[in-house]
């Protein structure tokens, strides 16, 4: 029989992973030797700690990344075909979201194969919910660009859009979060609402929106954390 590809979520950086991972997800992780991964030892050590004795020898690790070709990523499904399940892990959070796996899932949508999702944290939809802005209309635009000309222009549209009642979720990686949100409140509006989310579900959590005038007076500190940005004109 053929397999089927899983869509398995990961934690946010927390070993204290029970607080965030169904129990259900745990026990299917743990029974599949084939996975898709971004970086094979952080996946390694995600599965050893979801159980100390699990067999990395007896475990097959495909790499997907933006240097992994197409015919590569057919390649993955190739198990399926012989009857094995295949699980895509991402490094953090929910697999095809600001994440490479999205081409394996569409390879597999084109050959037929059954694609599971399992439910898990997702930093971009917990910083939403959290948010008190629009969840009915919203859209992610993953990470903005590093050049500040181009961080600038993009914030100005993206600030548009949101006047329109569109929500704007954008992420960025702790060493560049600082200086975005710097950006942020130099090109935005006073009146614009902006949430800021830093280490979702850790143990520093902190989800908090206000208007870009208040955050002004107060900046936070945020280097060096996972942050989501929420924006709303």
């Amino acid at each position: 029989m053929q397999g089927s590809i899983f869509l398995i979520p990961v934690t946010l950086g927390s070993n204290n992973f029970r607080n965030v991972l169904p129990d259900q997800v745990i026990t299917l992780t743990i029974r599949l030797r084939y996975f898709v991964v971004e970086d094979t030892r952080s996946a390694r050590r995600h599965l050893r700690m979801l159980d100390k004795t699990f067999p990395i020898d007896q475990s097959v690790f495909f790499e997907l990344n933006e240097h992994t070709s197409e015919s590569e990523v057919e390649s993955f499904l190739e198990p399926i075909f012989s009857g094995h399940d295949v699980g895509i892990l991402s490094e953090a959070g929910l697999p095809c979201i600001a994440d490479p796996g999205n081409n394996l899932v569409a390879a597999a949508q084109r050959k037929n194969v059954k694609v599971i999702p399992l439910s898990g944290p997702s930093s971009i939809i917990l910083a939403l919910i959290s948010s008190g802005m629009n969840g009915q209309n919203f859209t992610f635009n993953g990470y903005l660009p590093v050049k500040q000309n181009q961080l600038v222009v993009s914030l100005k549209e993206i600030e548009r859009r949101s006047k329109k009642g569109e929500t704007q979720i954008f992420m960025e990686t702790p060493y560049r979060a600082k200086k975005t949100l710097d950006t942020i409140l130099s090109v935005c509006n006073p009146d614009t609402r902006l949430c800021i989310a830093t280490d979702v579900t850790l143990p520093g959590e902190a989800i908090i929106t206000k208007k870009i005038e208040n955050w002004r007076k107060n900046k936070p500190q945020i280097d060096d954390r996972l942050v989501v940005f929420v924006l709303q004109a």
